[in-house]
């Protein structure tokens, strides 16, 4: 009886997620080149993000246009710490996932027509 109750309790904490911290906040892109701001929206477990910082490296010069304009609009949760959804970024329409890691580490992950896709590593900006 002991050994089975202890394959549950074992069983049940390797297939437990931890929720981290809140992915509220600001977060910026591995190349320290763009910032996001993400929030939680619709019935609170959505999120929602926007452009809000380019740094002035020539190549962002491209990216201007969507400064301050969603890049994910009501992702819906599809796990602890993983949002699911529409994501447009620098111009693209992508379908995308966003993965909390840690508390200060998230993974997006977009694809266009299934085949292109592309991972970007964001790291929790703060001043």
């Amino acid at each position: 009886m002991h050994f089975a109750r202890n394959l549950v309790i074992a069983f049940a904490a390797l297939v437990a997620t931890p929720a981290l911290a809140s992915p509220v906040g600001t977060w910026e892109l591995e190349g320290k080149d763009t910032r996001f701001q993400l929030e939680m929206c619709g019935d609170g477990t959505q999120l929602c993000g926007l452009l809000t910082w380019l740094s002035d490296v020539d190549y962002n010069e491209q990216y201007k246009p969507y400064l301050n304009r969603p890049m994910a609009d009501h992702m819906n949760q599809s796990g602890p710490n993983r949002w699911k959804g529409d994501i447009k970024l620098f111009g693209y329409n992508l379908s995308g996932t966003l993965t909390q890691r840690s508390e200060n580490h998230m993974t997006l992950h977009g694809c266009a027509v299934l085949v292109i896709c592309k991972t970007y590593e964001m790291y929790r900006y703060t001043e």
